[in-house]
């Protein structure tokens, strides 16, 4: 029922609508607190064996920020660039294989103790070994394998979930573009995103995932670190993942990665997502002391709540006498990007401030939302479905939809330099078809 409710939120145009009260001031805590509020996870997994989480650090840090800088001397310009994008699109993949190939060394070599109280225990590649013998080779999932769904009013309560999903998957939409340094969303692009996430959760839930489909600021941040944001990239890491699904082997052996690196990856890729969460603050202006205040409070108000909700569980319980509502309150306000930012939506709506300073005439002059022939071309349905599906007039109104001017006609008058003299010309017919 959850993803229902988030199906119609997207379809229904209500994200699209909320957008018009949503700015930088706004995405900037919800994208940042997303990468903060995970460097206690960062700093678990990653201290589990500080040694290799610091070589994973450096090689991703080297192969996509120096390598693809040094100089090659004894190589053509040919091989140079092939050796600079590969670095450019796989350091987290050479990073992550590298490491993972020295630790299966240092635990054949007798290095990396085997006394589970150790500290270098964590870092070797044999302990979830049996996760591995006891994985099938192949294992197809289908519908309703876990039993048919039931509904309970207590289930209400995930409605909390979603609605935090939402917010967080708004700031990831804009991160994800502004790292791919492409327009901001238009409206019909969120509306459509937020409904084909809730699409995703009825999938997962029909297949007995035990999680629902969102967008993952991990990835997002894997993207600003590879430099690829390709869709071919993911429709071929889609097939990927449906196959590795399939071929459950192949999963388990990913299981079995140490969990020292696992952490030396949290802490770049959570360290990115906070940067390009700030990085939406080029449009502000920072010498106003309103905006500094509403980022401030924001900011740190999302660290702070949230975690002292988490240190007092059931404390919402005698709110009010609907336990689903005191369940939502209390989820809500221990998610850190829905703390962050609806204060900062708050607050940027509140206090006077003119647009300018706010930074939401800059933006709206960067996207241009639906007018811009970019922004179209970038966010229109694959397959030109956007075009054939608004050849109907009733799809003008769908809120998920971009929409297409009508193609003006207009008569030009071109006259030749042989007839110009006499005053004679032609008349052509120039169509004009603004996106």
């Amino acid at each position: 029922m959850s993803s229902v409710f988030e199906v119609f939120i997207g379809f229904s145009g209500a994200i699209g609508f909320l957008m018009r009260f949503i700015g930088p001031l706004t995405i900037v805590p919800t994208i940042a607190l997303t990468g903060l509020s995970l460097f206690g996870t960062a700093g678990l997994w990653a201290g589990k064996n500080w040694g290799i989480s610091s070589l994973v650090f450096v090689l991703v840090t080297f192969f996509s920020q120096y390598a693809p800088n040094l100089p090659y001397p004894c190589l053509s310009e040919r091989w140079i660039r092939r050796i600079t994008q590969t670095f450019q699109m796989f350091p987290v993949l050479i990073a992550v294989v590298l490491s993972w190939t020295l630790c299966a060394i240092l635990t054949a070599a007798g290095a990396l103790s085997d006394d589970v109280d150790s500290y270098s225990y964590q870092a070797r590649t044999d302990i979830k070994l049996e996760t591995l013998d006891v994985t099938p080779w192949a294992r197809f999932p289908y519908p309703f394998q876990w039993g048919w769904p039931t509904f309970s009013l207590s289930g209400i309560g995930v409605l909390s979930g979603v609605l935090a999903g939402i917010v967080e998957s708004i700031g990831d939409y804009h991160a994800c573009a502004r790292l791919s340094g492409v327009p901001v969303p238009p409206k019909h692009a969120v509306n459509r995103g937020i409904a084909m996430e809730g699409i995703g959760c009825i999938f997962a839930g029909m297949w007995g995932t035990g999680s629902g489909t969102t967008s993952y600021a991990e990835n997002i941040a894997a993207l600003g670190i590879t430099k690829v944001g390709s869709r071919r990239i993911l429709y071929c890491a889609a097939v990927t993942m449906l196959a590795i699904g399939i071929l459950s082997k192949f999963g388990a052996l990913m299981a079995t990665m140490p969990d020292p690196i696992v952490g030396g990856l949290y802490c770049g890729i959570f360290g990115m997502i906070s940067a390009v969460g700030l990085s939406q603050l080029q449009t502000v202006n920072l010498n106003v002391s309103r905006n500094l205040f509403v980022l401030g409070f924001s900011i740190f108000m999302g660290l702070v709540v949230p975690e002292w909700v988490r240190a007092r569980p059931g404390f919402f319980n005698e709110m009010s006498n609907v336990s689903q509502i005191n369940q939502i309150i209390e989820v809500l306000c221990s998610t850190h990007m829905f703390v962050g930012g609806f204060l900062a939506c708050l607050l940027d709506n509140t206090i006077p401030g003119n647009l300018k300073d706010r930074g939401i005439t800059s933006a709206a002059e960067q996207s241009n939302d639906d007018d811009s022939a970019i922004s179209q071309q970038i966010y229109e349905l694959p397959f030109h479905l956007s075009r054939l599906l608004n050849r109907c007039c009733c799809t003008q109104f769908l809120p998920f939809l971009p929409k297409y001017k009508q193609i003006a006609l207009t008569e030009v008058t071109v006259v030749d330099k042989a007839t110009k003299s006499a005053g004679e010309g032609r008349s052509v017919r120039v169509t004009h078809c603004n996106l």
